[in-house]
Order: C-alpha cells, then sequence, then structure tokens
C-alpha cells in the first residue's frame, strides 16, 4: 500500500533540516545504521537507551523518515541523524570501517524468487554493508518472514559472515530481554507470527 502523501511535507522537512546528513562522506565513525527506519519507533527508543552512541536512520521514502525525524525533534535526541537514501548508495556516504551495527528490522520480503536481488540480504547489499562495517561489526536482523530469515542465513553465510545468537522465536528467547521492539513486529506478533532474529558479524 502506498503512503498519502504528508500535508505540508516539504515544510516540515525543512524544520528537521538539521537532523539530515547532507555531505559525503559522513565524517563519523562508531555508528550504528538503520536501514528501513520506517516511522522511528526502534531508532527512537534504540538511540535514547545509547545516549553515548551515534545512530544513523536510512529511509528512501521522504514521507516515512519525515515522521521519523519529528520524533526524534520532539525529544530533543542529539544521537540520531537521518539520511533519505536507497541502500544501493550508503557507500557514497559512509567510509569503509565507519560503522560497528547495522540493523535490519523488518525488510520487504520481496517473495517471488526473480525479485531476490532486491532483498537487503540479497549479496550486492551485504559485500556494500562489509565495506562499511569496522572489523568487528555486525548486521542485527529480524524478521517475521521465514521464507526471508531462512535465505538471508544463507546469504549471510555465502558472503563470509559469522552467524550467533539465531532464534526463530524472539520473544520467547533470551534475546527478547534486550530486544527494543518496532511497530511492524508488534503488529506481527499479535497477529501470531513468531519473529526471527540473528547477528552476522564480519570474519
Amino acid at each position: 500500500m502506498r503512503m498519502r502523501k504528508k500535508k505540508n511535507g516539504a515544510r516540515r522537512l525543512e524544520e528537521c533540516a538539521e537532523l539530515f546528513i547532507d555531505d559525503k562522506p559522513y565524517g563519523e565513525k562508531g555508528l550504528m545504521l538503520e536501514i528501513g527506519c520506517g516511522k522511528g519507533g526502534f531508532i527512537l527508543e534504540t538511540a535514547k537507551r545509547y545516549p553515548q552512541t551515534n545512530f544513523v536512520a536510512v529511509e528512501k521514502i521522504s514521507d516515512v523518515i519525515l515522521l521519523a525525524a519529528e520524533k526524534v525533534k520532539k525529544d530533543k535526541l542529539t544521537n540520531v541523524r537521518f539520511l533519505i537514501a536507497d541502500a544501493e548508495k550508503l557507500s557514497e556516504y559512509f567510509e569503509e570501517g565507519s560503522v560497528d551495527r547495522i540493523y535490519l528490522n523488518f525488510s520487504d520480503p520481496w517473495p517471488r524468487p526473480k525479485h531476490a536481488k532486491r532483498r537487503l540480504t540479497a549479496p550486492k547489499y551485504l559485500d556494500i554493508y562489509k565495506k562499511l562495517l569496522s572489523p568487528d561489526g555486525a548486521i542485527f536482523f529480524k524478521t517475521d518472514n521465514r521464507i526471508l530469515f531462512d535465505y538471508s542465513i544463507e546469504t549471510f553465510s555465502e558472503c563470509g559472515f559469522r552467524l550467533e545468537n539465531l532464534t526463530y522465536d524472539l520473544h520467547n528467547s533470551k534475546y527478547e530481554a534486550d530486544n527494543i521492539h518496532t511497530e511492524y513486529e508488534d503488529n506481527f506478533s499479535a497477529k501470531g507470527f513468531k519473529i526471527n532474529r540473528v547477528e552476522a558479524y564480519k570474519k
């Protein structure tokens, strides 16, 4: 379903302009990067929990990222920045080794096999992430979609990542204690879907 254009969207984005990255490359190191931040629930709560850590939330749809930016501005958080960009362009904005963690939360599953290359865990994207990640960096991946999860486990391994802390039922696992929920996560869980989760580290 296509999101409606936000009323006064351009003006509202301009009012949050100080939160957006516009320089290339972004000079910060030790970043936590969420790709596909949606309306910002996850990045907001994570940034509050870790106020000394710098976060960047990436989203390619401006009307979606607007909502996230407005939440961060309202709560006066100083450790979150936003980027409107496709994941294919990330290497233009971030230096190699500058990212400590990448969050992929409930990415579009692109269920048809012919669309597999569009999945954010497809090899072409994993190659990009691997260059951005620091030596001990990792991808934290969550999804309700078992087909996407199984596919991703395979591509992580094929692309040289080491898998740790894997579960097929996050909310009933030991990892739930530190888990920060997303809007999608609560919706899917309420409908009875189990949440899959894994950490993929550079070898």
